[in-house]
């Protein structure tokens, strides 16, 4: 892994109604491209995918975007279909537009790098905000993304690797989460190596990496996929389910994965953060899955040691909560207080 994990025999295990045999001959066929390969593939289609879109825009017209803050209302003439909330926020302050976490859009939760589709009244959320229990999951939803990143990264090429899925974000359950293929059946991640993993995770967030969205078509998307039989397999169910027949991808750096969102501005609005374990899930939705678990703090929230080791300690509990297939979200209410 990090320092010395070793190549077992490559298999993906089948049984009972767990992940069906046809996509061994899948994981064989993704093997020739490295993880190093995969990743800056994926990441290249991404923007493709990006800058066609782009050019399938036309002629720019132009919205209003009325801005409300406690203080004051502006309204700006932005660009339909290109202009961003987070664009939006730069015209105001640069203060702004750092601090904001996720958007509202005529009361709907809208991330910060998503374009404006028409006329709307826009409020900006921030980590602070009170009352608005949906930035409390976009921020939960935000460090899964990043731990399945961290994850995939962290392992030596040689290493069988396949990120899976994420649950809903559930702030009481303690922790974050990202379940994860590695073909290791018998590995427990040392204390060092879990130090190391929060090392990277704490690299990420330093960068201050946009989250990007992007909503591709089902072809692009398995094409981006090709060497992860989990997405592969995930990906026409999802667009199946979509209003739109598009799967809804984000991209931090040059990592690009699945979700609906919401999801923050930036990776910098995470503070304190440690990936807290690892746990072998003996009944998951395929065989050799772990679950990565974590806990962190919005950047700016102070904890003392004493309080934020009590979180730690529930963090490395196995968190039970159950990944349900193409119900990626839930209904958060705006207002929400969330404990």
């Amino acid at each position: 892994m990090i320092h010395g994990l070793y190549c077992r025999c490559r298999r993906l295990c089948v049984s009972g109604v767990k992940l069906p045999a046809h996509h061994l001959l899948s994981s064989r066929c993704a093997g020739t491209l490295s993880k190093v390969e995969a990743r800056k593939r994926r990441n290249q289609l991404f923007e493709e995918e990006k800058r066609r879109q782009r050019s399938e825009l036309g002629r720019i017209e132009k919205i209003e975007v009325t801005y409300k803050s406690v203080d004051d209302e502006v309204v700006m003439v932005m660009n339909r279909d290109i202009s961003t909330p987070y664009n939006c926020a730069r015209h105001i302050s640069e203060n702004v537009s750092k601090a904001s976490a996720i958007a509202l859009v005529d009361g709907r939760v809208w991330d910060m790098h998503r374009p404006l589709t028409d006329k709307c009244e826009l409020q900006l959320v921030t980590m602070q905000s009170p009352r608005t229990g949906a930035v409390n999951h976009a921020f939960w939803r935000t460090c899964s993304l990043i731990l399945g990143a961290v994850a995939d990264s962290a392992f030596k090429d040689h290493v069988d690797v396949h990120l899976h899925s994420f649950p809903v974000p559930s702030i009481r359950s303690g922790s974050f989460i990202y379940d994860v293929f590695i073909d290791l059946p018998d590995w427990r991640p040392t204390d060092s190596e879990l130090r190391a993993m929060s090392a990277l995770f704490v690299k990420l967030s330093n960068r201050e990496l946009l989250l990007e969205r992007l909503d591709v078509p089902c072809g692009v998307a398995l094409d981006m996929f090709q060497d992860n039989p989990f997405k592969s397999e995930q990906i026409p169910s999802i667009v199946k389910d979509s209003d739109n027949d598009r799967v809804t991808l984000y991209r931090l750096g040059d990592h690009v994965d699945i979700s609906k969102g919401p999801m923050v501005s930036n990776s910098g609005l995470m503070g304190r953060v440690t990936v807290t374990a690892v746990h072998k899930l003996a009944d998951g939705p395929v065989d050799g899955l772990y679950r990565f678990q974590g806990i962190a703090l919005p950047k700016g929230i102070m904890l003392n040691h004493f309080a934020y080791s009590i979180l730690e300690k529930r963090a490395k509990k196995l968190n039970t909560a159950t990944w349900q297939p193409h119900v990626e979200d839930e209904t958060i209410s705006v207002t929400a207080s969330v404990n």
